[in-house]
C-alpha cells in the first residue's frame, strides 16, 4: 500500500473544528494525544453533559467536515481504501483493515478515516460476525447468504475448507465469520473442530505431528506444538508454551498416538501398532502365517519402532515368546 502520512492529514482536517469539536473528536477517536478511544458517557462526564450531548456534538463535526472530503488529500486516502477494499472482494474484516492499512501506530486514524468517508459502509459485528467494512452495503446481505452457505458446507463435509483458488469475496466473508475460523495447517473450518480449535495439549500435539508429517521426539513436539499460530491475525495467535514433560505424560495415554521409539511418538492413523517390541514381533509372525528369518523380522519391525536392532534381536531371544525351526526361522511358541 503508498505510504500516507495518516495523522498529519488527520490532523490538517480537524483544524477546521473549534476547540470542544476536536476534543470530542480526539478522543472519540483516539487521535493526538488521546491514545484510547473513548465512549460517548466517559467524555460527556469530563464535559459535564449528557451522551447524547457528546454525541450531537460529533455528528455536527462530522457535517461541519463534509466540505473537507473533495480536499486533494483525502480523496488520495479514500482512493487507497477503495483500492484495498476492492482487492479484499468489496469486504474486510474491521481489525484486518486497520492492522493492513494503519499497522500499529496509525489504526484509530484509518478508522476516523473510514468514519468520514462517504462511500464506506461499516456494519458492526453481531452473535455471527465480527465488526467489517465494505463498499457497497448490498454486500452485507450476499456476505450474509454466502455465509450460511459455507457454514452448511463445512457442517455437512466435516474438514476443513481450503482456500486455494477460492474468490476474494469468498475469503473475506470466511474472515468475518465467528463459527469459522482458519487452523494452523491452513484452511478454515468450524471453530468446534479440534483441528481447528484445540481443547487442550493432546489436540495441540496432534496438529504439530501432521504439521510435521513424521515420528516426534516429544521435546520437538511440545516445540512445534508451541508455536502453532491460531486465528486471522499474529496478535490474535493463542499460542502459549507447551511444556515437553507434559506433552509426554498426555501422549502416552491418548490412542491416537504410539510410542515407536526412546520418546518417539507417531500418530496412529499413519499405520503404527501400539505394544512393546516383542508385541510387535509377535504380531508380524502370526500374520505372517510361515517362518521368517531374523533379518526380515528386524526389516519389519524397524518400520514399526525406532530402536537398534540389538534391542529387537534381545527381545526375539526370549525363548519363552519365540523359538527356531531347523532352517533358523523364527516362530511363535506353541503357534
Amino acid at each position: 500500500m503508498p505510504q500516507i502520512n495518516y495523522q498529519k492529514i488527520c490532523q490538517k482536517v480537524l483544524d477546521n473544528l473549534n476547540q470542544k469539536q476536536k476534543e470530542v473528536i480526539e478522543r472519540r477517536f483516539g487521535l493526538g494525544n488521546f491514545q484510547k478511544r473513548e465512549t460517548l458517557q466517559a467524555i460527556g462526564q469530563d464535559f459535564g453533559v449528557t451522551r447524547e450531548r457528546i454525541r450531537q456534538i460529533e455528528n455536527d463535526s462530522f457535517f461541519r467536515l463534509a466540505r473537507q472530503k473533495e480536499k486533494s488529500d483525502l480523496k488520495k486516502v479514500f482512493a487507497v481504501f477503495h483500492d484495498y477494499l476492492r482487492l479484499q472482494g468489496g469486504l474486510k474484516r474491521e481489525d484486518i483493515i486497520l492492522t493492513d492499512l494503519g499497522r500499529n501506530d496509525f489504526q484509530n486514524y484509518v478508522y476516523f478515516l473510514l468514519n468520514l468517508g462517504d462511500s464506506f459502509f461499516r456494519q458492526p459485528g453481531t452473535q455471527e460476525v465480527y465488526p467489517f467494512w465494505a463498499e457497497d452495503q448490498k454486500l452485507f446481505n450476499k456476505a450474509e447468504a454466502v455465509l450460511k452457505s459455507l457454514v452448511e458446507k463445512l457442517e455437512q463435509e466435516g474438514r476443513p475448507l481450503s482456500e486455494e483458488n477460492l474468490p476474494k469475496f469468498t475469503l473475506s466473508t470466511l474472515e468475518i465469520a465467528k463459527k469459522i475460523e482458519k487452523g494452523p495447517l491452513g484452511g478454515y473450518g468450524l471453530i468446534s473442530w479440534p483441528e481447528i480449535k484445540p481443547r487442550g495439549v493432546r489436540d495441540r500435539a496432534y496438529l504439530a505431528l501432521q504439521k510435521a508429517g513424521r515420528p516426534l521426539h516429544f521435546r520437538e513436539i511440545a516445540k512445534l506444538s508451541s508455536e502453532l499460530e491460531f486465528g486471522t491475525l499474529p496478535f490474535q495467535s493463542e499460542n502459549r508454551e507447551v511444556l515437553p514433560q507434559t506433552v509426554h505424560n498426555e501422549l502416552i495415554r491418548d490412542e491416537r498416538f504410539v510410542l515407536v521409539g526412546r520418546g518417539i511418538y507417531a500418530l496412529k492413523e499413519w499405520g503404527y501398532e501400539r505394544g512393546t517390541v516383542k508385541d510387535i514381533i509377535s504380531k508380524i509372525l502370526k500374520e505372517s502365517r510361515r517362518p521368517l528369518s531374523r533379518q526380515e523380522i528386524l526389516k519389519e519391525v524397524l518400520r514399526q519402532r525406532f530402536v537398534k536392532e540389538n534391542t529387537i534381536l534381545l527381545n526375539l531371544a526370549d525363548k519363552n515368546y519365540f523359538q527356531r525351526d531347523s532352517q533358523g526361522r523364527y516362530i511363535l511358541k506353541n503357534a
